[in-house]
């Protein structure tokens, strides 16, 4: 609108001008040369427009001559560019779908349109990798360094080709120049971070840890358990060789993370170690009342150099009580009143797990307490029956992977703070007699009890010639069979015991009669044992109830005096 009334308003100056002119005339006179040119003023300003406008047309003409090789060009190049951001789009689309051969069609025609982009080199890349082509993406991805544009984009293409082509160490050094040029990469802060994990490298996965926190990759709160568990890694690798620095390194890792077991477990230990029992006392009861563990209560127990078995239980009862629904506390109390002869105490510890909260340790437990204090072959027996099909006890866990003792990275995945303190799941393709014999290796050392300073050494055995060894499915298969089992084991040698005759079915344990007292001699004096030469594992091999209810039972076999597993 407002050209359109600048036009009008440009129309009425021109022609009032020209009325002016026509109302006002004259004549113009031009002598030039010998010649002598008369017109009248009008004419004459007509004529200058017309030759000035001849002159602009002219000067147009030849302007578009002289740029028409530009003009053609910027038409070419407007038009291959549109092919390429096309052909740019299909290749991303049919990358994202999985069509190889669209992909690599896109590809070819995006380095036909647009050679030196960016995106051109990153879909040539993805698309060699989609085809299996990792030569060429790798080259592609070596060519991305030289430009600073995408040389970020080129280290993480080889971060990630070395990481599927397991080259630990490549990823590591891309990883590491990706995060000097720019720390803000997460995936370059993550990916470090989990090698050096990985090689047990806790010095610069502390130092990641800190970068990642200054960056904001991380909340505070998860630094901190990082950093506790690195520490704690550090600590326990150097608790022989340097006890001084990894007390300190302990220390720092229990102040971070409290509740980290393996931390405290070390801090208590070596504060014990220097008779700094009050604060040792300090540090496993802070983490106990946290997350009850069996290493803190041995560490409790014996945080007091010289301690009489009664006050190491008076100890641990201390301990259990801060945490009176765990089911850590109860054993702990149970193990220690065993240890210092108080076996009513440890029964009663234990009897309130029983109905409904009774697990492998438990049962052993109660089997240890009868053939102790009671030389009850039969209950020993039927307890490590029970044991045999109860409940797995927590264990360090991480990816499926069991572990007897806390490691900083998962073996299976190098994941750091992987394990953790839980019942481990059993493989459900296990067949049954796996299953029996990986219980009877588990309850190897839930029986083992630690001898004490002052217990009297064993009378010698008639030692014979090794019997020869049996796999674990028939092991398992002699565990289920009606007649008493005449040996048991897993990979082992096998060693006789004192065997009680077939009086009838196998007792439960409301129907077992009072305890029966049996001599000193009795009781210690054994059968005739096939001892094993080299080989101390030891497998409890219970009874089952036979298949036919009319069947009776054999009296399972049974040991003399202290509680003696049966070697497998």
């Amino acid at each position: 609108m407002l050209r359109l009334i600048a036009f009008l308003i440009a129309i009425a100056l021109i022609a009032a001008g020209l009325a002016w002119l026509a109302d006002r005339p004259g004549e113009l006179v031009v002598q030039w040369q010998g010649y002598q040119i008369e017109t009248s003023v009008f004419r004459a300003i007509v004529i200058l427009v017309a030759f000035v406008a001849l002159a602009l047309l002219c000067w147009s003409i030849v302007r578009n001559i002289w740029y028409s090789p530009a003009v053609v060009g910027n038409v070419l190049s407007k038009r291959r560019q549109k092919l390429g951001i096309d052909a740019l789009s299909s290749g991303m689309i049919a990358l994202g779908a999985g069509d190889k051969a669209a992909a690599m069609r896109a590809a070819i025609q995006a380095r036909k349109s647009l050679p030196n982009e960016p995106l051109t080199h990153l879909l040539r890349a993805q698309a060699a990798q989609l085809t299996g082509d990792r030569t060429t993406a790798r080259r592609i991805f070596e060519a991305m360094l030289a430009s600073p544009d995408t040389e970020q984009l080129g280290l993480r293409g080889l971060f990630l080709e070395a990481q599927r082509e397991g080259e630990t160490e490549a990823a590591r050094h891309f990883a590491e120049r990706a995060v000097a040029l720019n720390p803000k990469l997460a995936w370059a802060v993550d990916g470090l971070f989990d090698l050096q994990c990985r090689n047990g490298d806790w010095a610069a996965a502390l130092e990641t840890v800190a970068v990642a926190r200054k960056n904001g990759h991380i909340e505070r709160a998860q630094a901190d358990r990082r950093r506790a568990v690195l520490l704690a890694a550090q600590s326990q690798a150097a608790e022989e060789t340097d006890p001084e620095r990894a007390l300190t390194l302990a220390l720092e890792a229990h102040g971070l993370a409290p509740n980290l077991v393996p931390a405290a477990a070390i801090a208590g230990r070596l504060l014990a170690s220097r008779g700094n029992t009050p604060r040792a006392a300090k540090v496993l009861q802070r983490t106990w009342s946290r997350s009850p563990q069996p290493d803190l209560a041995t560490a409790y127990a014996y945080a007091r150099i010289g301690d009489s078995p009664r006050d190491r239980l008076d100890r641990v009862r201390q301990l259990a009580a801060l945490s009176p629904n765990s089911l850590e506390g109860p054993i702990a109390v149970a193990n220690a009143a065993i240890e210092a002869r108080q076996f009513d105490e440890a029964r009663a510890a234990l009897e309130p797990l029983i109905p409904s909260r009774m697990t492998q340790r438990v049962a052993t437990l109660m089997a240890r307490i009868e053939g102790e204090q009671h030389a009850d072959k039969g209950r020993v027996r039927e307890w490590l029956a029970r044991a045999v099909n109860a409940p797995r006890d927590p264990a360090w866990t991480a990816d499926g992977y069991v572990a007897d003792r806390w490691m900083p990275v998962s073996p299976v995945s190098g994941t750091l703070d992987a394990f953790q303190w839980r019942v481990p799941v059993e493989a459900v393709e296990k067949s049954g007699d796996e299953a029996l014999a990986s219980k009877l290796e588990e309850l190897v050392a839930l029986g083992k009890r630690p001898a004490e300073p002052d217990d009297t050494p064993a009378e010698p055995r008639h030692e014979e010639p090794p019997a020869p060894r049996v796999s674990a499915h028939e092991a398992a298969a002699r565990a289920r069979a009606v007649e008493p089992p005449k040996s048991a084991a897993h990979q082992a040698n096998v060693e006789d015991v004192t065997t009680v005759p077939a009086t009838g079915p196998a007792r439960r344990p409301a129907e077992t009669a009072a305890p029966r007292t049996q001599p000193a001699e009795a009781a210690t004096t054994p059968s005739r044992r096939k001892k094993p030469a080299a080989d101390d594992a030891h497998v409890f091999v219970p009874p089952h109830a036979p298949d036919d209810p009319g069947t009776e039972a054999s009296e399972p076999e049974s040991v003399d005096g202290p509680l003696r597993p049966q070697r497998a």
